[in-house]
Order: structure tokens, then C-alpha cells, then sequence
């Protein structure tokens, strides 16, 4: 079974367990790969149904069913997955002396892969990216692209090579036309044009927004547009710099989980940076967490000379730091910290996280937050 069809096989079980919302995202994905103009109406048509009769969710499985059983007979390219496109070898940015200095930073960047730049502000996240994507030079170091071809010009590499900041531009019209806009810049003809522009609304959640302008649209969608906008040129390469500042937490989710979706493509796997605040959100759909601190580079896959393989638990409860010391005394417990708002224990190597859940289940306190940080990069934010 090729990866296409394990990937039809699963949207299958979202419908048949009833899960409509990813179901048809995951769907779109899928006919996506296929890059068939043919499915791509019939995505598209399904799509307008589907938002004409929202309350019909029976037969929208069931029309799913049927389509994801043509996509399924559809033959897909497999582009093959892990192939480097992006090495940096010791880069260096300072802007001179006794001012901010980033690096040096070794990275190995891949297709299909994800990885989170996190770090607190003013540590070099969007001077990193901006150096990825070639919007500054660095100092020191060397920088290597390996795409499918070698870019023509400096048009062509921004195709391949694409950073989205976090304040973007403001553009004018509807939102479906600055997206046919883009790629009548690539010579595609009208009707593919028409096809692969909605293909592309219907697949970020844009489809009733398709004919709204800048001013109508919430922070949120005009992420949503920026992203439709980079995604019908087929990058090689995606910086996003803080994609999530201005949506609430909902929309953060839905948005992550698309952006791990799209990367994974089977036809068009993309190397994705996104650097962000939210910490926990960006590292599940990590393939690698790249942490800064003083614009030096921390790698979350190796540990410091400090650094244990010890149990770190965050904890946030209303009881004193006696009364945890107390319940933890079986423990073998190095130190407790307060940071005024949430505690952080430090348990030695052969303690067990169920083990500190049980505790703290059998004493009956309030708990309103517990996480293992051991090998989360917030452990470098509290250490």
C-alpha cells in the first residue's frame, strides 16, 4: 500500500467515527496530492455543498466516502521525504560590539519535517529566520540550499524560498483575487487557475470569506490568506515568523495541526520553521525544537554538562512549598522552585512521573496544572 492510499485509509476511520471537521481536511489534503484537476473540481464542488448544507452531516460522510474512494484510484507522485534542502554550518550574525550577537547556529533542515524556533524575545528568533530565508546576511559561517533545481534568478529562489513575517502587508480586492493574482504571475491558464485558487480557499477554511477584502477579515483569516498566497507557488521552504500572535487558542490548534499536514504531503513535502511564544502548541507537532537563549543555539536532542536525565515536573496549586515537600518526601527530590505562580520540582533520574501523579492524587490538594518538562525546551525557560 503506497502512502497516498494509507493516507485515504485513515481519513476513512474520521468519518466512520464521526469526526467531520478533520475528516475533511485531511480529505482536501488528499486530493490535493493527487494534483488532478478532475479531483480538484470535484473537491471544490463538495466543498460548496458542504457549506450550503451544514446541517446535512450524514450525507456529507457518505459523499466523502464516495470521494475519498476516487481519490484513492487516483495515482499520486510520492516525493520522497527527509532529503535535506537547507545546511547551515556555524552562521553567525552580530551587529557589533558589546551589542547582540546570534550564533553560531548549525542546522540540517528537511522536507516534510517541522521544527520550532522558540526562545524569549530579543534572542534572535526573526533575525534567524531572516537570515534562512536570505533577507540579511550573516557574519560568519556558510549557508546551503539543495532545491529540486537550481533557482534561475532571485524571483525564482523566492518561489522556493518563502518567509512570512508577522505583520504583513495590507493588499487591496477581494481575497480570491490577490490569490488568481498569484498564479497568473506563473502563466496558469484561467480555468486551472480558477481550480486550483478554490482548491486552495476551500482547503485553509476560506471559503466564506473568499470575496471579503483586508478590512473584513480578522487577524486570523489574513494569516490564513498569507499562507493560501505562499502555498499555490509550491515551496521548497517555509519561515514563518510568530504565526500564532493573534489568534486564540482554537484557531492556534487548527492552524498547527494544517501546517503539520501540509508539510507532510505526500506530492509536496515542504520544510517548515515556525518560530512562537507558545511553547507547548509548536513543540507537539515539532519534528525538532531549536531553542535560543542570548542568541546562542541550545539543541533539545543533547544534554549540557548540568543537565541530568532528572525529572522535572511543573505544578501549579495553592498549597505551600511545605506542604509538597512533605508529600514529595518519598521522593528523592533535589529542589523545589516558586517562580510566584507555579512550582517546579526536580526528582532524580529514577523517580517516575506516575509516581509524583499518584502522590499527588492520594494527598486530595488542588491541583490546577501538572507537566513532565523533562524533555520539553521549557525546562531551559526554568533552570
Amino acid at each position: 500500500m503506497t502512502k497516498h492510499q494509507q493516507r485515504v485509509e485513515e481519513v476513512f476511520h474520521f468519518f466512520d467515527n464521526k469526526d467531520i471537521v478533520l475528516g475533511f481536511r485531511k480529505l482536501l489534503d488528499c486530493a490535493i496530492d493527487t494534483q488532478n484537476m478532475t479531483i480538484y473540481k470535484m473537491a471544490v464542488e463538495l466543498t460548496d455543498w458542504k457549506e450550503k448544507n451544514p446541517e446535512k452531516s450524514d450525507e456529507l460522510i457518505e459523499k466523502s466516502k464516495q470521494f475519498l474512494a476516487e481519490i484513492g484510484k487516483t495515482s499520486v507522485n510520492e516525493y520522497p521525504k527527509d532529503v535535506a534542502v537547507l545546511k547551515s554550518d556555524n552562521i553567525e550574525k552580530s551587529y557589533g560590539k558589546n551589542r547582540f550577537s546570534l550564533g553560531p547556529v548549525s542546522l540540517e533542515i528537511k522536507k516534510g519535517q517541522v521544527y520550532g524556533l522558540v526562545g524569549e524575545n530579543g534572542n534572535g528568533k526573526t533575525t534567524l529566520l531572516r537570515i534562512l530565508a536570505k533577507e540579511i546576511s550573516h557574519n560568519k559561517g556558510e549557508l546551503k540550499y539543495e532545491f529540486n533545481s537550481v533557482p534561475k534568478d532571485e524571483y525564482d529562489l523566492r518561489t522556493k524560498l518563502v518567509y512570512i513575517p508577522q505583520r504583513t502587508e495590507r493588499w487591496y480586492g477581494s481575497l480570491k483575487d490577490n490569490l488568481k493574482f498569484v498564479l497568473s504571475n506563473y502563466g496558469v491558464n484561467p480555468e486551472e487557475n480558477e481550480t486550483r485558487t478554490l482548491m486552495m480557499i476551500a482547503r485553509l477554511g476560506l471559503w466564506n470569506y473568499k470575496h471579503l477584502k483586508w478590512d473584513e477579515l480578522s487577524s486570523g483569516y489574513k494569516m490564513r490568506f498569507e499562507l493560501a498566497r505562499t502555498l499555490l507557488r509550491q515551496p521548497e521552504i517555509l519561515l514563518l515568523d510568530e504565526p500564532l500572535a493573534n489568534l486564540d487558542v482554537l484557531a492556534q490548534q487548527v492552524i498547527l495541526e494544517d501546517l503539520k499536514a501540509i508539510s507532510n504531503s505526500v506530492n509536496n513535502p515542504i520544510a517548515l520553521i515556525l518560530s512562537s511564544q507558545q511553547l507547548y502548541e509548536v513543540e507537539k507537532i515539532s519534528d525538532k525544537v531549536i531553542f535560543l537563549k542570548n542568541g546562542k543555539y541550545q539543541d533539545n536532542d543533547q544534554k549540557s554538562e548540568t543537565q541530568t536525565a532528572e525529572l522535572i515536573v511543573e505544578i501549579d496549586t495553592d498549597v505551600s512549598r511545605e506542604e509538597l515537600l512533605q508529600i514529595f518526601q518519598p521522593f528523592s527530590i533535589s529542589k523545589l522552585n516558586f517562580n510566584g505562580g507555579i512550582f517546579v520540582a526536580y526528582f532524580s533520574p529514577e523517580t517516575e512521573f506516575s509516581e509524583v501523579l499518584s502522590a499527588l492524587g492520594n494527598s486530595k490538594i488542588q491541583v490546577t496544572y501538572i507537566r513532565n518538562i523533562s524533555t520539553s525546551t521549557r525546562r531551559f525557560f526554568v533552570g
